[in-house]
């Protein structure tokens, strides 16, 4: 029984998909996603898929790459997870001493992971000299049989749209998520800079539902919007749900995300997943309020390098 650690091949879309469904059921993952992210990533981050291959049978996949989009060079990233009924095997360790090694080369002084928030992952993670930094929780609502809040009268002066909308001109949505982005907690800071990276990356990502995506309109601007992404069968997970700084306090957050819910829940889908980073008290309170419960806990980890 060997272990090796390779790059990831056009052939290992569906088994990736499978080993990360399997580590993350609360998120959205499939063959085109994976495939997708790869061709379309931004060369200065310098991105890679790993995988760990034991007798034929891909049983680990690894997220590598240089955090491009922030203003702190030297940021890199590595996010390894093994199948739950593989571990044991070595293929995690493999992994992360390939993304660090590939990391190291390309100039980075930091390497950032997100660990799973269980006793055997922590320990993994404090053996290799990572330390907790940061934790963020995955939430879970049930579309098909849980209630969701009744539909909220749109205020005056207020519109409601989708993201196919701005099918013509999608700039106005890249403004408002550049905004709200730079302003979400984070230990790695991101600005978004670069209109044809997000339309490459963002946009164009074949998991962002255009007609599920809801967003609140003020004066022609745009004033907030809820990002639904998909995997086209059941699953609905909340890409972004953000409020631009001149229109926080009006409940257009809750307005957003319900519309988008609801349109979800109409067209078939039946679990709804998000993420919140866990200092984020106002996004907290806002699923709460639809009825999301905690399903999973991760922490980012990091390790100092170079």
């Amino acid at each position: 029984m060997t272990v090796i650690v390779r790059d990831f091949l056009p052939a290992d879309a569906e088994d990736w998909a499978q080993v990360r469904r399997a580590a993350l059921p609360f998120i959205v993952t499939t063959a085109e996603l994976v495939a997708f992210d790869l061709a379309s990533a931004h060369p200065d981050k310098r991105y890679r898929l790993l995988v760990a291959e034991e007798d034929g049978e891909l049983i680990g996949t690894a997220q590598v790459g240089l955090a491009h989009d922030s203003p702190e060079p030297g940021q890199g990233f590595c996010n390894t997870y093994t199948r739950p009924d593989r571990t044991g095997r070595g293929a995690g360790g493999l992994l992360v001493r390939a993304a660090e090694e590939h990391l190291a080369r390309e100039g980075a002084t930091s390497v950032y992971a997100w660990v799973l928030d269980t006793p055997s992952d922590r320990a993994f993670a404090e053996k290799r000299g990572y330390t907790p930094s940061r934790p963020a929780h995955f939430l879970h609502l049930d579309l098909a049989g849980g209630p969701l809040p009744p539909r909220q009268e749109v205020p005056a002066g207020v519109e409601l749209r989708t993201g196919a909308d701005f099918a013509d001109d999608p700039r106005p949505l890249f403004e408002a998520d550049a905004e709200t982005t730079a302003d979400e907690p984070s230990d790695i800071p991101a600005e978004l800079s670069d209109y044809e990276d997000w339309l490459r990356h963002t946009w164009r990502d074949p998991g962002l539902d255009h007609g599920l995506t809801s967003v609140a309109v003020v004066d022609g601007k745009v004033a907030a919007f809820s990002a639904a992404r998909t995997d086209g069968l059941t699953r609905y997970m909340s890409g972004m749900t953000g409020t631009r700084r001149a229109y926080r306090g009006r409940g257009l957050a809750k307005l957003v995300k319900n519309d988008s819910l609801h349109r979800a829940r109409a067209a078939g889908y039946t679990d709804a997943y998000t993420g919140n980073d866990a200092e984020n008290g106002p996004m907290l309170a806002v699923n709460r309020w639809f009825g999301y419960e905690l399903c999973a806990t991760e922490v980012r980890h990091v390790r100092r390098i170079g």
